[in-house]
């Protein structure tokens, strides 16, 4: 197949006019101008008045909370949050997230989403939900605790059993220690150890609260007092920050994704960076939490592979009669508010090719290059070239084709 496009975007390289992308068996295996590819075989489509770019890459979100959209009001503190959504899903079964997962899944297909790293609360339901959607998926599967009622290696054990068992031709497994306050140090340590043994990813919440960030940097605060009532051994509290806590705890290399990194203490950006960890950014969550300004510059110049993300609906603020939708065109734009100083070109990467290398993709996903799977987006376009990033950014709305793997997710009109 042939696609040509008034524009192609490619990200990894400049946009061009009347270009066009040469795609077999799933893969881009040419990228170039309508006029030098307009003999090479295969059959044309040809999207018209359109900017044809990758599909973006959402590297964190929690697709089986989609149906708690709106129903939680900000909180006054981080951890009310957490008892309030604990309690909410103590009220679900099975289906409810089954459900919630596949309306995730299909607003992210909307939307311009290809690629996904979801956390996975209850994964027995990752096989009727990946067979659901087209959207490539790496799903992390949770683990959580911190009294004695089930062992690290117990937790462990379990989890590393499905990651095992679980096989799809195009989604993938990983393991999430949820946070350092949900986990204990021991779980940490073996999955990090048992993760670089068998490659796999691994994601972790991380520094996304300032009461997290006095827990570990002070010992003290309002989290280290409510977690301590659960009876969490404290003793690795006070002794430094969230950052320094998980790397000390051998979570690091490039397999490991970071999520949220809001507060930082004076050398966690320059350790990130040194440790080649990738870090998510959720600004519509961010926002909705009230946290301190996201620290992107500082993390950038230190050399932190930054990706955006959705996070859930579940911690997104809903405007008056307007629906939530999980979108990373709407993260785009609430970054592209919070960090004017970035370019649309250099904000737009942090959706596609920054987010792929954050789920292991680097090269295959985000960017439209031969070899890349073939994962691209359509968006309807008439503008000039120099400004084609800022109008993407612009986006709103379903978009007006999607191909993931080569099929299509969502058909052009007249296809």
């Amino acid at each position: 197949m042939i696609l040509r496009a008034r524009l192609l975007a490619p990200v990894s390289r400049p946009p061009m006019d009347d270009g066009a992308v040469v795609i077999r068996r799933g893969r881009v295996v040419k990228v170039g101008r309508w006029r030098d590819l307009a003999r090479s075989s295969g059959r044309v489509v040809d999207l018209g008045e359109c900017v044809l770019l990758p599909g973006l890459v959402n590297s964190h979100c929690h697709l089986d909370y989609t149906a708690m959209a709106g129903q939680f009001p900000p909180p006054r503190v981080f951890s009310d949050w957490l008892k309030t959504i604990t309690t909410a899903k103590s009220e679900w079964h099975r289906a409810d997230y089954l459900d919630s997962w596949r309306q995730g899944a299909a607003m992210l297909v909307r939307t311009g989403t290809t690629t996904v790293g979801d956390i996975e609360a209850v994964p027995e339901i990752l096989p009727e939900a990946w067979a659901s959607t087209p959207l490539r998926v790496l799903s992390f599967l949770e683990m959580i605790g911190i009294t004695g009622r089930r062992t690290p290696e117990e937790i462990l054990a379990e989890a590393a059993g499905l990651a095992r068992s679980l096989r799809h031709p195009r989604n993938r497994v990983g393991l999430s220690p949820h946070a350092p306050y949900s986990t204990l140090p021991d779980l940490l340590r073996q999955t990090a150890r048992l993760a670089r043994r068998h490659r796999w990813p691994v994601a972790i919440h991380v520094a996304e609260s300032s009461l997290e960030f006095d827990m570990f940097a002070r010992g003290n605060g309002p989290m280290f007092d409510w977690i301590q009532k659960s009876g969490r051994d404290m003793s690795d509290c006070g002794q430094g920050t969230p950052v320094g806590h998980i790397c000390a705890a051998g979570l690091t290399g490039r397999r490991v994704l970071a999520i949220h990194g809001n507060y930082l203490g004076p050398g966690d950006a320059a350790l990130l960076a040194r440790q080649r960890i990738h870090l998510a950014h959720c600004p519509r969550s961010h926002a909705y939490f009230g946290h301190a300004p996201f620290p992107l510059r500082r993390l950038l110049r230190a050399g932190v592979n930054v990706s955006l993300a959705t996070d859930s609906l579940a911690s997104v603020r809903q405007r008056r009669r307007e629906p939530l939708e999980l979108s990373l065109f709407e993260e785009l734009r609430a970054a592209a508010r919070s960090q004017p100083w970035l370019s649309p070109a250099r904000l737009l990467r942090l959706a596609t090719v920054d987010g792929a290398a954050a789920l292991g993709l680097g090269g295959l996903a985000g960017e439209i290059s031969p070899g890349a799977f073939a994962d691209l987006i359509a968006l309807p376009d008439q503008g000039p070239r120099a400004s084609v990033c800022e109008r993407i950014i612009q986006h709103h709305g379903t978009v007006a084709a999607s191909l993931i793997g080569g099929a299509w997710a969502i058909p052009p009109q007249g296809s």
